[in-house]
């Protein structure tokens, strides 16, 4: 397994440098060297950000096939909650569970059943205390890897909890061993929004591995399943998830899932920020729940989405209506210690100069003089996001302090100005000292 996997990754030849990605990553992954963007591969959360903004479609997100479906004897979908918000005027979720079985799987579990389930386990532990509150969501995946790379004194916060889609597919292989299918011929697919759910299954965190065999994008789906669900003669009741589960597909259904409202939502990559900030500032220490997620309007906001995810989101708040509150607990067959993580989450140091205390206190201190030279004006210009890590860049040997433009220009005003001078001491060709003044 790959330590640093990503789904986001750079088209070089679709690239002009153009910088729009390096002043949106969160974790300042992007620098542009020789015209061409350039991610550096630890820093990366695969939030999608540089994918949103970037206007030239030089940045993609790996996703799987449908053809993988052949690798397996029986097939089980697993459908995000915001896949629902995805189709105009559906009032009942069994079309699109139906529609799933005709594209060509043989099973369907919702994983807004177990995102009802991991609201109830949440309810549980915030009621044990047992958990250092204010208590994180660990749901969305570029969320807790943010955490992990740049707010270390917060990994103790995070939910310690499996995603409602690693629950899904637990519970998706368990139904199905029960029915005698040998557990290599099972195949489980995660119908995602979310390009960040790739890399938590190809290389996931505080548990050894993943149950989830493939991830399938939304948007690749999406007109395939639209013509299966057209063709449905009969719909077979399917749906067995109610309000919570299905209302975790945007922002704040997760935190009203706990039925508490001593809470706080936050969507967006950039507000998402503010919050951590602010309590690794101990601040909103009055809080018991915390739920944060990287896309704007919660997973309906997914660079997987194949409809706006505002849109998406009002669909999903009709379709609300027709469910009861909630079909699905924690019970005998499933209890906390199913569900707990397996390892603690632990800071990852990329961002870190030196492993030496000293060697690193070093060159904080050429930073700081390196900073001081340069103009403070976060353009990007130089390929880096700010003047601060174009400093770091520098003092690292990635880069030099004449790829700031004012540098260059301020070198280049200097050399022409003492060129000036010493043409004043170099006589040129019409001098008259040389003829005495005669003709």
């Amino acid at each position: 397994m790959d330590r640093f996997f990503h789904s986001v990754m750079l088209v070089k030849e679709l690239c002009v440098g153009c910088t729009n990605c390096i002043k949106r990553c969160p974790t300042q992954a992007i620098r542009v060297r020789d015209g061409k963007a350039r991610i550096i591969s630890e820093r990366c959360i695969d939030c999608g950000e540089c994918i949103r903004v970037c206007p030239h479609h030089a940045k993609k997100a790996e996703h799987d096939s449908l053809d993988m479906l052949k690798n397996f004897t029986y097939n089980i979908a697993l459908p995000a909650p915001s896949l629902y918000g995805q189709f105009n005027r559906l009032d009942d979720i069994d079309y699109v569970l139906n529609g799933l079985k005709a594209l060509g799987f043989d099973d369907v579990f919702e994983v807004s059943r177990a995102a009802e389930i991991i609201s109830d386990a949440t309810r549980q532990l915030i009621a044990d205390g047992k958990l250092k509150k204010p208590v994180i969501s660990s749901a969305c995946p570029a969320v807790v890897r943010l955490i992990r790379v740049r707010f270390p004194d917060l990994c103790d916060n995070v939910l310690p909890l499996v995603s409602p889609m690693e629950l899904a597919a637990i519970l998706a292989r368990k139904q199905a061993a029960e029915k005698g299918i040998p557990d290599e011929q099972i195949g489980v697919f995660f119908i995602s929004p979310c390009a960040a759910k790739v890399t938590d299954v190809r290389a996931p965190l505080s548990i050894e591995h993943s149950h989830v065999n493939g991830v399938l994008a939304i948007s690749d789906i999406y007109p395939k399943l639209v013509s299966c669900m057209n063709k449905l003669k009969e719909v077979e009741p399917l749906a067995n998830s109610g309000i919570i589960g299905v209302s975790w597909s945007s922002i704040g259904g997760e935190a009203a899932g706990l039925l508490n409202e001593n809470h706080l939502a936050a969507d967006g990559i950039e507000n998402v920020i503010k919050v951590l900030e602010e309590l690794e500032d101990e601040k909103l220490q009055e809080l018991d729940f915390i739920e944060l997620n990287a896309c704007s309007g919660g997973c309906v906001g997914g660079i997987f989405a194949a409809e706006n995810g505002y849109v998406a989101k009002a669909r999903i708040k009709r379709l609300r209506k027709y469910l009861p509150v909630s079909c699905n607990r924690l019970n005998g067959s499933i209890g906390l210690k199913d569900i707990c993580w397996t390892e603690q989450l632990e800071y990852e140091p990329v961002m870190t100069l030196a492993e030496n205390v000293e060697e690193a206190m070093r060159m904080m201190d050429k930073i700081d003089k390196i900073s001081a030279k340069l103009p403070k004006l976060d353009c990007g210009s130089c390929g880096a996001p700010t003047c601060r890590a174009l400093a770091e860049d520098i003092v690292k040997g990635l880069a030099q302090e004449t790829d700031c433009i004012f540098l260059m220009r301020r070198e280049i005003q200097y050399i022409a100005s003492q060129l000036t001078k010493l043409k004043g001491f170099i006589p040129d060709g019409n001098d008259d000292s040389k003829t005495g003044g005669q003709e």
